[in-house]
């Protein structure tokens, strides 16, 4: 399972409970104003004003902008015969993860960093508010999650009021290298997933440091480049090349300590995470699962798979504490 998010520059004014609290709790910076606009290669277009920077276009892949997702992941849950008006957290685990690993993968990062009930946590580029959920149910703690997508942040407030978590989490539609809040306004924050959809990789790990306090911590799970094999496509996070920003493991580690950080901890789960999505392909099939939402999510994650298997691909988990 697969998350691939955090892309792109949108901030709304705060227009409901919810973002008005976040606002308060964290901080609100503002980032402008979005127009949709129709683009090339299946890709939802936002072009962005930044406070007196001009205009800047993001193009979104079509996956993240499907129109149905809450429809296909409600769909997903009645199938699978889940009451929807007693949902519990637990019922969504096999399809919110929306990364390599799935829950796994999500516990084992979460074990790595110190997190209490206390914790101010940030879940940059949440994609349908998976981690968000997890870290709100096991810790009782506050978290904040941004993704791009508009859909994707509709659905995942959605989710939270099901499950009965909207009053330990908000959700911001923003960019994660403009991030909408105050400096030192976390203790942790979570990247799974991020870097390959985002160009500007000093700006993703400079954002990181510039909301974290001193002493916070950064949590990374995420995909880089490997021999550099040309990639097949689609891939979980991208339809066409043009929209793959992948870094080898050194860099992405150099831009993390350029940023502020002293990397803690730094290992590379490749070959377990092929042999676990191996394990995973040959599960019985079940509605509930990422392909519920995700266009041709299968044939992504064959691709994704192959490239992890034969080394065009590696996938690194880290934490790193800013200075």
């Amino acid at each position: 399972m697969v998350d691939f998010h955090g892309l792109g520059t949108f901030r709304r004014t705060p227009s409901d409970p919810e973002l008005l609290a976040g606002a308060h709790r964290w901080g609100d910076r503002d980032h402008g104003l979005a127009r949709p606009a129709r683009g090339a290669a299946g890709c939802q277009e936002l072009s962005f004003t930044h406070g007196g920077n001009g205009m800047n276009d993001t193009a979104i892949p079509s996956q993240y902008v499907t129109t149905t997702s809450r429809a296909d992941i409600e769909q997903a849950l009645v199938a699978a015969g889940k009451d929807l008006d007693r949902l519990q957290a637990a019922d969504l685990a096999m399809m919110e993860d929306y990364h390599t690993g799935g829950r796994i993968a999500t516990g084992q990062l979460v074990d790595l960093v110190d997190i209490t009930p206390d914790s101010e946590v940030l879940d940059a580029g949440a994609g349908i508010g998976g981690t968000a959920r997890y870290l709100a149910a096991r810790f009782g703690c506050a978290v904040a999650a941004v993704d791009l997508s508009d859909e994707y942040c509709e659905t995942a407030r959605w989710l939270n009021r099901l499950v009965g978590l909207d009053d330990r989490i908000v959700v911001r539609q923003g960019d994660v290298t403009t991030l909408p809040f105050d400096d030192s306004s976390f203790d942790v924050v979570f990247s799974q997933h991020v870097q390959m959809n985002v160009a500007d990789k000093d700006g993703l790990y400079q954002e990181a440091r510039r909301v974290l306090k001193a002493g916070g911590q950064l949590a990374l799970w995420d995909i880089t480049a490997g021999n550099g094999r040309e990639l097949d496509y689609p891939l979980p996070w991208a339809d066409v090349p043009d929209h793959t920003h992948l870094s080898t493991p050194a860099a992405v580690r150099a831009a993390i300590e350029a940023a502020g950080f002293t990397v803690k901890h730094w290992r590379d789960l490749t070959e377990e995470v092929g042999t676990m999505m191996r394990t995973m392909g040959s599960l019985p099939p079940s509605p509930l699962g990422l392909h519920a939402f995700v266009p041709n999510f299968r044939e992504r994650v064959k691709n994704l798979s192959e490239a992890l298997t034969d080394g065009r691909l590696q996938a690194i988990q880290a934490v790193a504490l800013a200075r």
